[in-house]
């Protein structure tokens, strides 16, 4: 008879998720899907309330990525307002952004998947995990700690607290930097650059023990998008949207200026199976118009990064990957890349003659009734897109969360996983972390993400004590 094995929950991911394999009466795989469990409704609880409240209320929609969602909110509220927020309020705004990026992909990195790297997909779970990295690889781990709190050390020097810090509000900050805190953080920096340096290093060691995981990882052509800036570099805060082909080469763009038609080139589709949406490119169709989203899309999508050692990191990355790899097993050294190219960037930002202007703050009433804000997360583009009343009240709210655009991509990532990998006759640990493994490429953020269209399908169950379901009611 066919079977269905089912993974959950989904282990190292930031959420709840689980994952089910259908195995056809040979026990071979025929299909297998990523199922989101845990539903979130800020969409809808933010109505009525004032606009001015909406990057902290944001804010609150994760404890991995608030500040994303304060910039993303605070760039929609800023259209509304329709201001061009002072330099210095930008490049501080920039600075944080670029700290949120390296704590968050230290994490991903570091705490959530090195252990299959270094320990193997095979490893021994009970030392395939943050414990066995301490225990095992000390210097190591502590690089990836230390490198998640120089993060996170900016964050709250600028907001005040790492967490849900407030300090973004529409029109620019609400605190300019202080001199002292430009020289604390610039003197973290050079430890900063040596530990990343190092992980690098070592990364390039093991990179290349998992050939068939790269051959099977979600390894398919695609669309890829994400922010550049006007001159093509890596960008995370403000710039065009691009999208590209498996080749790298340009299908569409929307400049900052168009970004409020982002329905346009992006659709928004919904199944019964999970509470995360599927965002598509609309011109190509559901599900055809499949892309990817977060580091590796934007090491695609960029033609260079625009610092040196970034750069030069990149160069490397090429030519061992070739200009657009398609395996998303490359996600881990993209993030790396990143965290080098972020610490370089707030190394540069920190030294502009500006950076301690006092005019951080554009105020002005709402001059628009709607406004949209895009900027880059951790995990990939991110938009927010409000309407207001006349009041100033929210009226409506639609967020695309970076680990939706990857959505598709994912669900076929993990049937492309499990159809080389798992064995329904000789089930084996390995086989199925390999299932998981792939999900955590991604390093989906399912707090964040899950919203949805429309009316929710629901099923509810009574059972007995002894778990028999003795009646259910269902909303499809």
């Amino acid at each position: 008879m066919p079977q269905t094995i089912t993974i959950d929950g989904v282990t190292r991911i930031e959420g709840h998720a689980k994952i089910t394999i259908q195995l056809d009466d040979a026990g071979k795989v025929y299909d297998a899907q990523f199922h989101v469990t845990q539903f979130r409704g800020f969409e809808k609880f933010v109505q009525g309330r004032p606009l001015t409240e909406m990057p902290g209320i944001m804010a609150r929609i994760c404890g991995i990525c608030p500040v994303s969602h304060l910039m993303a909110a605070a760039k929609a509220c800023d259209d509304i307002l329709a201001v061009q927020i002072p330099p210095t309020a930008e490049k501080l705004r920039r600075i944080m952004n670029l700290a949120q990026m390296i704590q968050s992909h230290a994490l991903s990195f570091f705490h959530l998947s090195s252990p299959d790297l270094l320990f193997g997909m095979d490893g021994d779970p009970k030392q395939r995990n943050i414990f066995g990295l301490i225990r095992d690889h000390p210097d190591f781990a502590r690089d990836g700690i230390m490198l998640r709190k120089f993060g996170q050390d900016i964050i709250a020097k600028l907001g005040g607290k790492k967490i849900h810090p407030a300090w973004v509000v529409p029109g620019g900050v609400n605190a300019p930097l202080t001199e002292e805190v430009q020289d604390s953080i610039l003197k973290e920096v050079p430890a900063a650059i040596e530990r990343i340096d190092r992980a690098l290093d070592y990364f390039h060691q093991i990179e290349g023990r998992y050939p068939a995981e790269e051959d099977a990882f979600a390894n398919f052509p695609t669309l890829f998008a994400g922010l550049v800036t006007a001159d093509g570099l890596l960008e995370h805060y403000h710039g065009p949207l691009k999208f590209v082909d498996q080749d790298a080469s340009l299908v569409a763009e929307l400049s900052p200026a168009d970004q409020r038609h982002y329905g346009s080139l992006i659709g928004e589709a919904v199944e019964k199976y999970s509470y995360l949406k599927f965002p598509y490119f609309k011109p190509r169709g559901y599900p055809d118009g499949i892309y990817r989203v977060g580091p590796l899309a934007r090491l695609i999508v960029a033609e260079r990064c625009g610092t040196r050692r970034a750069d030069m990191e990149l160069g490397a990355f090429r030519t061992r990957l070739g200009r657009s790899p398609q395996s998303s097993f490359h996600y881990h050294w993209a993030r790396l890349i990143e965290i080098l190219y972020g610490i370089e960037m707030i190394q540069r930002l920190l030294q502009f003659p500006d950076i301690l202007n006092t005019h951080i703050r554009a105020r002005a009433r709402p001059n628009r009734l709607e406004g949209v804000g895009v900027s880059e997360a951790p995990r990939g583009t991110l938009i927010h897109h409000y309407k207001i009343d006349d009041n100033g009240l929210i009226q409506w709210a639609n967020l695309i969360i970076a680990t939706g655009h990857n959505n598709l991509a994912m669900n076929r990532g993990v049937r492309q996983v499990a159809e080389r990998f798992v064995d329904g006759n000789k089930l084996q640990e390995g086989m199925l972390n390999r299932v998981e493994a792939v999900i955590r490429c991604f390093d989906p953020c399912l707090s964040c993400s899950t919203h949805a269209l429309g009316q929710m399908p629901l099923r509810i169950e009574l059972c007995k004590a002894d778990g028999e379901v003795c009646d259910v009611l269902q909303r499809d």
